[in-house]
C-alpha cells in the first residue's frame, strides 16, 4: 500500500514500514507544507502523521483512498476525529511513551522558574555578572513547597512522583477523582480548581485540549493564583489564555510562567518574550531521543495494524467505525 509520512522519522522506522508498502517521507525537520500534503493525499491509503499537520474535512476529502490515520503524538486536537469516522478511517495516537521525558520537562520549568536559570544564562553571558552579593538574583526554593497538578493522568502522575524528591506537597485537580489507595500511594490530596489556584506555590497543566479546557486558566484564575506562584504549562497552548498571562506576568501578580507550548503556535502572544519572569520553550516536551524514536516506532506499528485491517494498538475511534451504521 502507499503511505505518506509528513515528518523526518528514524531510519530504523522507515524500513519497518516500507516491508512490503511503498513510503514517502518528508525529510526535512519542519511541518509539511500544507499545499504539498493536499496534493499528495489523493492516492495515499496509510498517513503517518505529525501535531502541526492539520486533517480536517478538506484534507480528508482528497484521500479516497486512505484506511488508516497514526498520529506521532499524544495530542489529536489536529484531527477531525468525527469526520475521520465518518468515512471509516481509524485514527490512533501514541500514549504512555512520553510521559517520563514530558514529566521531566516540566519539572525542569519548575526549577527553571524558581530559580532563574535562564535569566541567570542570559545575564552570565552577556558580561552582567561583574560580583557575587548575597541578596542579589534571588529566586525561590523547591522544596517543601505546594504543587498544584490540574490534569492527573499520566503524566500528572509522574510529575506528582518528582515532586516526592523535593519533598513538595502535592494537590490535584481532574475531571475524575482517582481512587483513594492510589492517592495514598501517590502522596497527593484532590482539590477542587479553585482552591488549587489559591493555595499552590507551582501549578503544572497536563489536561488534554478540548472545549471544556480551552481557556481554563484565564484572567479570574490568574487572579485567584498567589503573587508568589508560578504556572507551568507542557500540554496544549490554548489551555491557558496567553494574552491574560502576558498582563498578570507584566503586572507580577505572579511570579513567573514555563512555558513549552503555545496558544497560537508557533506564535507568541504581543509581550511574552519582553518578560524577565517567564521560561519560553519551542515545544520540546517529548524531544529525547529516546522517546521521539519511540513514537515514532509505536505510530508505526498503529498504522500497520490498521492497514492490516485490524485494530490498532491506541485507536482512538474504533467504537466509531466499528458500530453497525
Amino acid at each position: 500500500m502507499k503511505i505518506s509520512v509528513t515528518g523526518r522519522i528514524p531510519e530504523e522506522v522507515v524500513s519497518l514500514l516500507r516491508q512490503g508498502h511503498e513510503v514517502e517521507v518528508s525529510v526535512e525537520d519542519r511541518p509539511m507544507d500544507r499545499q504539498r500534503l493536499l496534493a499528495s493525499i489523493g492516492d495515499r491509503e496509510g498517513l503517518l502523521s505529525m501535531i502541526t499537520d492539520r486533517l480536517d474535512q478538506e484534507l480528508l476529502d482528497r484521500a479516497p483512498c486512505l484506511k488508516m490515520i497514526a498520529n506521532c503524538a499524544v495530542g489529536y486536537d489536529n484531527i477531525d476525529l468525527q469526520a475521520g469516522s465518518a468515512r471509516g478511517i481509524p485514527v490512533s495516537n501514541t500514549p504512555g511513551v512520553l510521559t517520563e521525558a514530558t514529566a521531566d520537562l516540566a519539572f525542569a520549568l519548575i526549577l527553571a522558574t524558581a530559580r532563574r536559570v535562564v535569566e541567570g544564562d542570559r545575564r552570565t553571558r552577556t558580561g552582567q555578572f561583574k560580583f557575587f552579593a548575597p541578596f542579589l538574583f534571588l529566586g525561590t526554593e523547591v522544596n517543601g513547597k505546594t504543587l498544584g497538578i490540574v490534569g492527573l493522568g499520566r503524566i500528572g502522575k509522574a510529575v506528582a512522583r518528582r515532586a516526592r524528591g523535593f519533598d513538595m506537597r502535592v494537590v490535584y485537580h481532574d475531571s475524575r477523582r482517582i481512587e483513594a489507595s492510589e492517592e495514598k500511594a501517590l502522596d497527593v490530596q484532590y482539590s477542587d480548581l479553585k482552591a488549587l489556584l489559591s493555595e499552590a506555590d507551582f501549578i503544572s497543566l497536563h489536561v488534554p485540549l478540548s472545549p471544556e479546557t480551552r481557556h481554563l486558566i484565564g484572567p479570574q484564575e490568574l487572579r485567584s493564583m498567589k503573587s508568589t506562584a508560578y504556572l507551568i504549562n507542557t500540554s496544549r497552548g490554548p489551555v491557558v489564555d496567553e494574552a491574560a498571562l502576558v498582563e498578570a506576568l507584566r503586572e507580577k501578580r505572579i511570579s513567573g510562567a514555563g512555558l513549552d507550548v503555545y496558544e497560537h503556535e508557533p506564535a507568541l502572544a504581543p509581550g511574552l518574550t519582553e518578560l524577565e519572569n517567564v521560561v519560553l520553550l519551542p515545544h520540546v516536551g517529548s524531544a529525547t531521543v529516546e522517546t521521539r524514536t519511540n513514537m515514532a516506532r509505536l505510530a508505526a506499528e498503529n498504522l500497520l495494524a490498521g492497514l492490516r485491517g485490524e485494530k490498532p494498538p491506541n485507536c482512538l475511534n474504533w467504537d466509531a467505525i466499528t458500530k453497525p451504521k
